[in-house]
Order: structure tokens, then sequence, then C-alpha cells
């Protein structure tokens, strides 16, 4: 069992930057894949980026491609998710999720929101 704890939501302005943080419990983070998700109003949820348990591997979704960067400290059991740039559109609840390399994600977050105003 994991339990996630998201933080760093908050209110930005169009172009500025949020880092967001994901908490994990449990000794055996670095044996999961974490992704990070998110949920607009009135849409569906959408997978924003992933990392694979050692570090090594990432993905992002298109819409975040060079402006959205996922990371993860192991002896912390934390990931990241640093977001520059920031558009309207990124306007969301944004929650991370543990899960496996088959895209599995058993585990969820309580969600974050962030809000980018123009």
């Amino acid at each position: 069992q994991v339990q996630l704890v998201e933080s760093g939501g908050g209110l930005v302005q169009v172009g500025g930057s949020l880092r967001l943080s994901c908490a994990a419990s449990g000794r055996t983070f670095s044996r999961y894949r974490m992704g990070w998700f998110r949920q607009a109003p009135g849409k569906e949820r959408e997978f924003v980026a992933a990392i694979s348990g050692n570090g090594f591997n990432t993905a992002n979704a298109d819409s975040v491609k060079g402006r959205f960067t996922i990371s993860r400290d192991n002896a912390k059991n934390t990931v990241y998710l640093q977001m520059n740039s920031l558009k309207p559109e990124d306007t969301a609840v944004y929650y991370c999720a543990a899960g496996y390399s088959d895209g599995r994600y058993p585990y969820w977050g309580q969600g974050t929101q962030v809000t980018v105003s123009s």
C-alpha cells in the first residue's frame, strides 16, 4: 500500500511557474513508476507526465512538452512536477499516482488545485 500527498498548487499568472510535490509513504517507493495526471472542470482526467522507478525514463504529454519536467528523489520518497510557462489551459486539479510499467496506477493522491489566471 502506498499513500500519496500532493502539495505546491496555487494561483499563478500566465507565464509563471509552480513546482508540485508528491510525498509517498512506505519503503518501496523506488519500485513504482510515478505519474502526474490532471482534471479540468467538465473534462476527463488526462495524463501529464510519468517517470520510471529509477528516474532514468520519463514521458510527457504533448501539451506540456518543453514546459513541464517530472523528477523524483527516491531518498525522500518524493516526485516533483516543475511547471513553467503556464497557460490558462493548464488550470486543473493535479494528481500524482503510483503504479507499474504496464500503465496501471492503483494508488492516487487527493489532488492539488492549480489555477492559471490571464
